[in-house]
């Protein structure tokens, strides 16, 4: 895992995109009943988002005509799951989860990643090492019937 000498200067750890196992049943259904069209432009639309893990935060960009960026803040981050349906698990994709406090995007899915596993495990590493540094603990606050609060 790559280190940053300088903690204002952002390095990119990991880079990826959604694979176009995603697409299988829109594929199939286009054999059988959708037009060529609308695949090529599911092709497109996992071909043209990328994910990119840097040393402050995570970014994605997506779109195909025109351009969405949105970057997450790595120390928002609160929890990561993964998750491995039958098909991606048998092709070694699966897809990741991140629940955050960012208020743009509360959960950000990262479907059919390729090494699920040990991105899954580099993106926490991150977190806590971004968290460590800005001094950031979470705190859960609960009512008295145990409900947690906003």
């Amino acid at each position: 895992m790559p280190t940053v000498s300088n903690p204002t200067q952002e390095a990119t750890i990991w880079q990826g995109r959604p694979s176009q196992w995603v697409n299988v049943l829109w594929f199939a259904a286009c054999i059988l009943i959708l037009p060529i069209p609308f695949a090529i432009y599911r092709w497109l639309t996992v071909r043209c988002t990328t994910y990119s893990l840097t040393s402050q935060r995570f970014r994605v960009e997506s779109g195909i005509l025109s351009r969405h960026f949105d970057d997450l803040e790595l120390y928002r981050v609160k929890d990561i799951t993964m998750t491995q349906p039958l098909i991606q698990r048998l092709v070694g994709l699966g897809t990741i989860t991140m629940m955050t406090s960012d208020r743009t995007t509360p959960t950000l899915l990262l479907p059919a990643i390729s090494g699920p596993r040990e991105t899954m495990d580099t993106i926490r590493h991150q977190v806590e090492r971004v968290r460590r540094e800005r001094g950031v603990r979470e705190l859960d606050v609960h009512d008295d019937d145990g409900s947690a609060l906003s």
